[in-house]
Parts: structure tokens; sequence; C-alpha cells
């Protein structure tokens, strides 16, 4: 049997990792999405294990300490990560996991798999179309809009040691620059 792939797709929040990420996965079943760890509370309509594996912060620690995280960050006081037995079974059975997370989260992947990911970084034209996108999502507070927009001179610094770049300049354009970059590496046929 193939060993599976890890194709990680990281981005400044609010670049469009995320949708990007759900239309390749919508078109292509197959794939599996890998679901992160959080120590953040359930919100309605959220299942375990399908959106994230929600552990107390006391268990996210021990599973830490004895090494069961790929990667894991703390972000606006609660950790999130990967955990490692889900990243070995799919890779153990030769499928494709597709990730979103941070540009540290999946650096971290390519140090423990290198011979395994691709890195996709996800870039928007411009700082200023960045700042409109999350603006205009009306999803944050002030306070957390701008600790979002503070990480991104970071999170671009981080980009050169990404396997590929894609600008999200126009979203059907990305999408279709990603889909093109993964079946490069895995063998995907849409149903």
């Amino acid at each position: 049997m193939t060993r599976g792939k890890l194709i990680v797709v990281s981005a400044p929040s609010g670049a469009g990792k995320t949708t990007i990420v759900k239309a390749i996965l919508a078109k292509y079943p197959s794939l599996l999405f890998s679901v992160s760890a959080t120590t953040r509370p359930i919100r309605a309509g959220e299942v375990d294990g399908k959106d994230y594996f929600f552990l107390s912060r006391a268990e996210f620690e021990r599973r830490i300490s004895i090494g069961q995280l790929v990667e894991w960050e703390e972000i606006y006081g609660n950790l999130y990560g990967t955990l490692r037995t889900e990243v070995d079974k799919a890779l153990s059975v030769g499928k494709t996991m597709v990730f979103d997370i941070d540009v540290k989260g999946a650096l971290s992947i390519k140090r423990h798999y290198p011979a395994d990911s691709v890195l996709i970084f996800i870039r928007p034209p411009s700082f200023d179309v960045l700042r409109s996108r999350l603006s205009n999502r009306r999803t944050e507070d002030e306070a957390t809009l701008t600790r979002r927009l503070d990480r991104v001179p970071m999170e671009l610094q981080m980009q050169d040691q990404f396997d590929f770049q894609v600008v999200n300049d126009d979203l059907q354009t990305a999408i279709g620059e990603v889909e093109a970059i993964i079946t490069k590496h895995v063998n995907l046929v849409p149903p």
C-alpha cells in the first residue's frame, strides 16, 4: 500500500485558506480533513471529533508532555494542536490528509514528516486587502482584529519556508492553483 500524504495549507487570517480548503474537500471527498484538538469550549452545533477534538486544558497539556501532539500553539488563551495518532493513522492507510492550520503548525508538521508533507502558503494580494477582508467578515471585535493583523508580518516572513505560495487575488484562480499543486503530488480523481 502506498503511504499517504499530508497537504498543509496556511495563511494569515482572512487570506482565504479555509474557503480554499473547503472547496478542495468538497470536490475530492476521498481526502481526509485534519481535525484539530482544542481546549476552547464547544460551540452550538459543533460535534466532538468532527469539528474539533475538545479536550480539557489538563488533558491537552498531558498529551503535550507525552508527545502526542505533532504541533500545538496557544492562540487567544486556548490551546490548538494536531494529534499524532490521527496523522499516523492516515499515512499508514495511504490516505491524503489536508490541514488548515497556522504557519507555525505547518512548519512543525514539515519537521516531523518531511517526506510526507507538502506545504502551501496562501498570500493575500496586499496587507490592505487583507485588512479589508477581515473587517468585512464582521466576525471579530476591534481588539481581535488588531491581534490578527499584528501576526501578519511574522506569518509573511515564514512564507519562504513553504513548498508553494499562492496569491489569493481571485478566489477561483487560487482554488485552481491549490488543486493543481495537490494533484501533482497526489493521484486524485473527482467523483
